[in-house]
């Protein structure tokens, strides 16, 4: 060994200079800047190719929506934009930390998009999910919050349509809503998936404590928002105010186009329809809603020409106008970092 290389704070002659400072964070940062403008055009290009997919649909819809009553469209577009709304008091509901009102409503509008160019609930998830944790929520509690909104919400439409069927028994009889035959392959898949997820927990240790150790957190996430009455009235509030007003909005539509079904029994026909396209992973229930709603228009008694019609234009008024701003306020959220 020479002198030069034992002397400390020496540099050995290699003859290649030295890395800059920072050069490593400088291209992280470069990186991150090229996703993020990835992210902010890709919701307009997934918006173009499910408008080409949906095509016919789309020219379906606004033509039914030319022969409509002007009024009873506003204000289902009124109820739409509500849903919102909603949407957001039930977010704020499932955590004690107070979110930022503005940028919460705009999170609710942007996820509503991003749902329907998913499959049905990750769109909206991820959105909320890095909305929070941007907030200052951690990961977990973040999730807990997530799944504790998925709760509430399952809990609202399903108490909803459970209490229009107990006050109105005769408007739609089981098994309406499915291909004869599909109850029991669908009974054998759900009882298929109960299994390998129980057999699961049971065998891989690993796995079982990740589950307890969430189950735990978001048992706690729930007791603690339910000690705050504020909270809590947001969370059940919001959950079932939303379905309602998506509700409300077919209703609105089905007046536009002259659906001759009670009000009460289009309800039932909405919520029921929901419900069972739920365990379709379509993006935005795409497909699957519209047949459901179809066949469930026609079960509580509606023409099938007319509830069809009703149904393409419902669609385009909760859909279709809203994609594409909702999309725009996506790119722009993720531009702005607010997710």
């Amino acid at each position: 060994m020479t002198l030069q290389q034992s002397l400390p704070g020496r540099k050995p002659p290699s003859g290649l200079p030295p890395p800059a400072v920072g050069a490593g964070r400088k291209d992280f940062s470069d990186v991150t800047r090229t996703l993020r403008r990835i992210l902010y055009v890709l919701p307009l290009l997934l918006v173009t190719v499910l408008a080409v997919r949906q095509r016919s649909v789309l020219a379906d819809g606004f033509v039914h929506l030319g022969t409509a009553r002007w009024p009873w469209l506003l204000a289902a577009a009124g109820a739409t934009c509500l849903t919102w709304v909603a949407a957001a008091c039930t977010r704020q509901g499932a955590v004690l930390e107070r979110l930022p009102a503005r940028r919460l409503l705009a999170t609710q509008f942007a996820a509503g998009a991003a749902n329907h160019l998913l499959p049905t609930g990750l769109g909206a998830s991820a959105v909320n999910l890095r909305f929070m944790t941007v907030c200052g929520l951690s990961l977990t509690r973040s999730s807990a919050a997530l799944a504790l909104y998925l709760l509430a919400e399952s809990v609202g439409r399903v108490a909803l349509l459970g209490v229009l069927l107990v006050v109105f028994p005769d408007v739609l009889r089981p098994g309406s809503l499915l291909p004869e035959g599909a109850s029991g392959p669908l009974l054998l898949a759900l009882g298929t998936v109960l299994v390998v997820a129980v057999a699961v927990l049971a065998l891989v240790r690993r796995v079982r404590t990740a589950v307890v150790s969430f189950l735990r957190t978001a048992l706690g996430e729930a007791r603690s928002v339910h000690t705050r009455p504020s909270r809590a009235l947001a969370l059940w509030g919001g959950a079932l105010a939303f379905p309602a007003l998506q509700a409300a909005a077919l209703i609105l539509v089905g007046r536009a186009l002259g659906l001759s079904v009670p009000i009460a029994h289009m309800a039932v026909a909405y919520l029921a329809a929901t419900v069972a396209v739920a365990l379709v992973p379509t993006p935005g229930g795409l497909g699957s809603v519209e047949a459901a709603l179809v066949v469930a228009l026609v079960a509580v008694g509606g023409a099938a020409a007319v509830a069809t019609a009703v149904v393409l234009a419902f669609r385009v008024v909760t859909v279709w106008l809203p994609l594409l701003p909702g999309a725009l306020t996506l790119g722009a959220l993720v531009r702005l970092k607010v997710i």
